[in-house]
């Protein structure tokens, strides 16, 4: 069953976290209902914090319920059973805590607060991933693994620097040794403090070589074993989780993995969705349309589906699971349409990084404004901008990103003959422009205050436009187009006094040529109106701004609803159009979406059509335009001159 790489091939998981009362379970029941629900892979829990195998390494502890079972060995018997079907095993590992004994045994191996305390949480110690629990003894567990097991993978749980703990209580940095020998200065204790962002990128720095020194141990000892972790690893990783209290960004499973395919599209992504609503709340199901949605969006974007319990699929009977289980067994059905599935949009929306002050208003402001014109994209983080290929791109999207790191990249992508739309900060570095492909000579002032654009209008073709968050008064570059002209700010109470607005001149676009591309600016934050107001003015006047400079095919010709999301996608098998449906979007949760009625598209490939959900062929006229079937909760499109489906 192991094979070179078998993770390039499409698969599916489930995942049962097993605690440790569940050492007995019954494994061939467990194989039942995973194969009828369209898994073929097993993510089971098999060491580190607790050990579901008779291990022999005394830093690990021995799961106590292992005497339930004949054979004392839960993963052995797993594995074998599993082999019997032709499922595959993969090892959940986490090395984030061990017990208070060992903990006392090895105080270096432990997490240390700024305070000095220790990170303790229901008995168990967290360790700090630069001590040697993690840089020697994890090496050790995986070795004995391997020694014993035909694991086909491994995936490492809570791979971090534990500054928060499962009731969200923050701890701050580690102090401990050998982070205070890594890092150098004097630590800092959280976010505020200086040095902390220095610090994050050598926490990050030190995570991804410790990674990658696991995948090299794994590909060594045995190279059909895959490794799920980090940028490094065989597998990109994400958890698609809700929380209590945490705001719902609606789009979070689509834009991780959009985020990682655009950046490397051959490395698979698993998206492990969580079945339950919260930690705390295990006990409780996620609601079946909001777990439909983590599955749709990662198939989407061409990531493997995965789904995750606590304890057995009989102790978990969450009602989410019967639409999981549709989802996977339609993934199964359809492997062929999902081998090697990349990115095909046009557009590039790139994400700021991760920081205190980053744009992510104005981000998911302009995510929402390019999904709701039907223009397809892809996202790619910040940082990544210098590593990727831009060139398959028409569009770049930049918004409210601040002085970049190497901005040359971007004017050589434009002088070559691309668009980029900047809005907000972008580029800018006090007065001066860096990004020499932007319509600006220099940055004259800054009103990025509440205050400082209380009652500041933009006049449009659509009316007046409330200028929310920021706003930077430029002078043009000669021979560049200019619109939007900004209204000074004028008393906006009491009514009696609310006049005395004047056209000041100053441009709300800009817009030229710079080699046989184009630079356009806002300066300002579009996206962040459109996400804090719900405005469409401001969603219509940066799409508009965005498809008179790169071209208007860059948007779906469609009759389709704004609800409804068009995601484009290459595989082995040809051109894929997801097409899902969003019109249960609400709130802070997921409803059952609306069904959407027949409407017409004009696709971006000729070739014959296959609606897989609706199980037909779409018939096209001579303008390539598809009467779309009915749409629940999604469709997927396939562009193929093939028989297969027909």
């Amino acid at each position: 069953m192991t094979g070179a790489q078998w993770w390039r091939e499409p698969f599916r998981v489930f995942q049962t976290n097993l605690r440790e009362v569940d050492a007995g379970l019954d494994v061939e029941r467990v194989l039942d209902y995973l194969e009828e629900f369209g898994a073929d892979t097993w993510l089971l829990s098999v060491g580190g914090i607790l050990s579901n195998y008779p291990t022999d390494l005394d830093f690990q502890t021995r799961n106590p319920w292992l005497a339930e079972r004949p054979s004392g060995d839960l993963v052995g018997d797993a594995v074998a059973a599993a082999r019997r079907r032709g499922v595959r095993v993969l090892a959940r590992m986490d090395f984030s805590k061990i017990d208070q004994r060992r903990a006392e045994r090895h105080p270096e191996w432990c997490f240390v607060a700024p305070d000095g305390a220790s990170q303790v949480y229901n008995e168990l110690a967290s360790v700090c991933p630069s001590g040697d629990y993690y840089q020697v003894k994890l090496f050790e567990v995986i070795g004995e693994v391997l020694d014993r097991y035909e694991i086909d993978g491994f995936f490492l749980n809570w791979m971090s620097f534990n500054e928060v703990d499962y009731s969200r209580r923050y701890w701050g940095v580690c102090h401990c040794l050998a982070c205070v020998r890594r890092f150098g200065d004097p630590l800092p204790t959280g976010p505020d403090s200086p040095g902390y962002q220095r610090w994050r990128r050598l926490a990050n720095e030190t995570l991804e070589e410790l990674n990658a020194r696991i995948r090299a141990e794994i590909a060594g000892r045995r190279p059909g074993a895959a490794l799920i972790l980090g940028e490094r690893a065989d597998l990109v990783f994400h958890e698609a989780n809700n929380a209590v209290g945490r705001p719902l960004w609606h789009h979070r499973t689509s834009e991780h993995v959009s985020a990682a395919k655009s950046y490397r599209p051959e490395v698979p992504v698993l998206v492990n969705a969580v079945g339950f609503v919260d930690m705390p709340y295990r006990m409780a199901g996620e609601e079946p349309y909001h777990f439909a949605q983590y599955l749709i969006q990662a198939t989407a974007r061409g990531a493997i589906p995965s789904t995750y319990v606590m304890g057995t699929p009989d102790d978990s009977p969450y009602e989410c699971l019967r639409v999981a289980g549709e989802i996977t067994r339609f993934h199964r059905d359809h492997a062929d349409v999902y081998r090697d599935l990349v990115p095909a949009a046009r557009t590039l929306l790139v994400r700021p990084d991760p920081s205190p002050g980053g744009a992510t208003s104005e981000f998911q402001g302009l995510y929402l404004s390019l999904l709701e014109r039907h223009i397809p994209f892809d996202v790619l983080p910040e940082d990544k901008l210098a590593v990727s290929d831009l060139s398959r791109y028409r569009l770049v999207v930049l918004p409210d990103l601040g002085p970049l790191r190497e901005p040359e990249v971007l004017d050589a992508y434009v002088w070559a003959g691309g668009t980029v739309l900047a809005t907000g900060s972008t580029g800018f570095e006090a007065d001066r422009a860096r990004l020499a492909c932007l319509p600006v000579a220099r940055r004259l002032a800054s009103r990025e205050s509440e205050e400082a654009v209380r009652s500041l209008h933009l006049r449009g073709e659509r009316g007046m436009l409330p200028v929310i968050g920021a706003f930077h008064v430029v002078e043009a570059r000669e021979g560049a187009r200019a619109g939007l002209l900004a209204l000074s700010r004028a008393r906006y109470g009491p009514p009696e006094k609310c006049h005395g607005h004047q056209e000041t001149g100053h441009p709300g676009w800009l817009s030229a040529r710079y080699g046989q591309g184009t630079g356009v600016l806002m300066p300002w934050t579009v996206g962040r109106g459109y996400r804090e107001t719900g405005l469409s003015a401001h969603r219509d006047e940066f799409a508009d701004r965005a498809l008179d400079a790169a071209g208007a095919d860059l948007t779906m010709e469609t009759d389709l609803p704004e609800q409804v999301e068009i995601v484009l996608g290459r595989s082995a098998y040809g051109g894929v159009i997801h097409l899902l449906n969003r019109s249960g979007d609400a709130d802070q949760r997921f409803r059952r979406p609306l069904e959407i009625g027949e409407c017409r598209l004009t696709l971006p490939w000729p070739g014959e059509v296959h609606a897989l959900r609706a199980g037909r062929v779409l018939e096209t006229d001579a303008a390539n335009r598809v009467l779309l079937p009915r749409i629940g909760l999604y469709e997927v499109l396939v562009v193929r001159l093939s028989n297969k489906y027909s």
